[in-house]
């Protein structure tokens, strides 16, 4: 073997939460494995995340008393997604999400906690689960991971959030704002500026949560096993020989470099939310490849690599969609939860609703395309909100002006529309180009109703999902309350996503297929790479990164299952 060829059982693109987990499963099972990622840095778009993975019936539930089974949740996903998705894809991923959550914790530093008050999205289907299947990811300390931790993805919120990181159970609790997470605000901190080696080298918080703690887990796990990952390496060409994709040709520090993969190649290299070509080929429109929340190296490699091989595609018009704004300096966030508090609205550019601003983020943007396409001007549309939401809430990471006020914001915030303030609604409809009296009325109307705790056009607040990230102190309706203290203020809302859905089309096994439906030996797909076992859904917090995470799971299973050397 030549220095420029390199010899496998399983290669792996994409070091996310998939391919990490492809890989690691592979070298269980026995096989020599390959990992490369084609940025500099590790960890994808789960470094930006939540890190929370949504796995049905998983094994540790009873310790929380709560009940589930791999057909309760086949039920609750087929009956969101119906026969768009095949119901062996579907069931493959009800049963064996909870089998690839118990095989990573055995063997590898994965570690999740269920999440009892995290309820699925949607209570009206079959098989709905008020709590668990949501899981967030235990914290590491970043030391752990040595000298690799300064190749590590975890800048995106540099001087956006907390000093310190927190945990989504720790986050939920400081936002209820009264003595326990003043406490809880306080321990956090003090352990913080008590982390010395921290301290002196003036880094951020040494310990991970969230997205970035999955990451080092799965890094870590690497580590242990040896497995070697090769960054600032792209795939350029898939190798097909003999009817089966046996490897592929990469790009080493410049250098071309041939990896033969005698099991096969797995693609996990993420979406194409950074890609304004494809976005503006499959995608609703107006769109960007700049209001994504995505890892900049989303720009749909494992398309391209497909396609060259007559891989067939799915979902591309499809996407995990959520609101997101923004900043001066180009990065984009999220909107999960400031959108659900009382006191606050979405409004188009005719000054009206136009959604339950409460619901599933992804159902917020969809809401958002179909009020645009009736020509209400709705993207951008913008959250609207008073000086008592202003005083007690955040809105993304613009912290409660308790906290942080107007004052200590960046200037340009307001220079560049991000954010409007104005006295009056009348005032602020003009700032934004809207009609003040429209925008009076719909507050008007809307204050009437919040009043009483109801929401007659929209029903916010009605469903469970809608009062996890309100107000319990507001009552009736912890998502309503009327806006009637000015200042008031809106926050600039584009229609954006984690990431897109659409992808390489594969089979129960991962396996991808092609344009006849006919599978491509040697080729699998997980992720946000291949097309989403969700469909056009979002089931539950935790979707997207347990989708991933559990077929690259079964992808490895299935490539090196002849080889297994121990089942979970």
């Amino acid at each position: 073997m030549t220095e420029k060829e390199h010899e496998v059982d399983w290669l792996v693109a994409g070091a996310g939460a998939g391919g990490m987990t492809g890989a690691v499963v592979a070298h269980q099972l026995g096989g020599s494995v390959l990992l490369v990622e084609k940025e500099a840095v590790y960890g994808g778009t789960t470094a930006k995340s939540g890190g929370v993975a949504w796995i049905p019936a998983n094994h540790r539930l009873p310790e929380f008393g709560i009940d589930d089974s791999s057909e309760d949740a086949y039920q609750y996903l087929h009956g969101l997604i119906g026969n768009s998705v095949p119901a062996p894809r579907i069931r493959a991923y009800a049963e064996r999400a909870s089998e690839m959550l118990r095989f990573m914790m055995q063997h590898s530093h994965v570690h999740y906690t269920p999440l009892p008050a995290y309820m699925d999205y949607y209570d009206s289907v079959p098989g709905y689960q008020s709590g668990g299947r949501s899981m967030d990811p235990a914290p590491i300390h970043i030391r752990a991971l040595g000298a690799a931790a300064s190749s590590m993805s975890r800048d995106h919120y540099t001087g956006l959030l907390l000093p310190f990181n927190v945990s989504v159970v720790e986050g939920r609790r400081l936002q209820e704002m009264d003595f326990g997470a003043y406490l809880l605000g306080a321990r956090l901190a003090a352990r913080y500026y008590l982390d010395l080696p921290a301290r002196l080298a003036k880094r951020g918080d040494d310990r991970l949560t969230l997205g970035p703690a999955l990451v080092a887990r799965l890094r870590r796990s690497l580590l242990d096993r040896d497995i070697p990952l090769w960054l600032n390496t792209p795939v350029a060409e898939l190798l097909y020989e003999n009817g089966r994709v046996c490897g592929a040709r990469v790009t080493r520090e410049g250098q071309p470099v041939t990896v033969r993969a005698k099991r096969g190649v797995l693609l996990c290299t993420g979406g194409f939310a950074r890609n304004a070509g494809l976005r503006k080929q499959y995608q609703p429109q107006p769109s960007s490849d700049r209001w994504t929340a995505a890892a900049p190296g989303a720009t749909g490699d494992g398309i391209a690599l497909g396609e060259k091989v007559d891989a067939a595609l799915g979902f591309m018009g499809s996407a995990w969609w959520s609101p997101t704004y923004l900043l001066p300096d180009g990065r984009s966030l999220a909107l999960i939860s400031g959108k659900s508090n009382p006191g606050s609205i979405m409004v188009n550019r005719q000054g009206r609703r136009f959604t339950n601003e409460a619901q599933p983020y992804e159902d917020v943007v969809k809401d958002q395309y179909a009020s645009e396409q009736r020509g209400e001007g709705a993207v951008p549309c913008y959250l609207v909100f008073d000086a008592t939401f202003r005083e007690k809430y955040t809105a993304g990471h613009i912290k409660p002006s308790k906290i942080t006020p107007d004052s200590r914001l960046p200037q340009t915030y307001f220079e560049n529309g991000l954010l409007s303030r104005a006295n009056t609604l009348f005032e602020l409809g003009a700032q934004l180009g809207m009609d003040g009296h429209a925008l009076e009325q719909t507050v008007a109307d809307f204050n009437h109703h919040a009043r009483l705790g109801k929401d007659p056009l929209f029903g916010r607040g009605d469903s469970l999902h809608d009062r996890y990230y309100a107000d319990p102190k507001v009552q009736p309706n912890p998502s309503l309350a009327p806006l009637e203290k000015g200042p008031y203020y809106a926050l600039r809302c584009e229609p954006g996503d984690l990431d897109t859905k659409g992808g390489l089309l594969c089979n129960e096994h991962a396996q991808v297929l092609d344009r006849s439906g006919e599978v491509i030996p040697g080729l699998y797909a997980a992720g946000n790479a291949s097309a989403a076992v969700m469909g056009d859904t979002y089931p539950g917090a935790g979707s997207t990164i347990g989708s991933a995470m559990t077929f690259a799971y079964i992808a490895a299973q299935h490539a090196l299952g002849a080889t297994a050397k121990e089942s979970p």
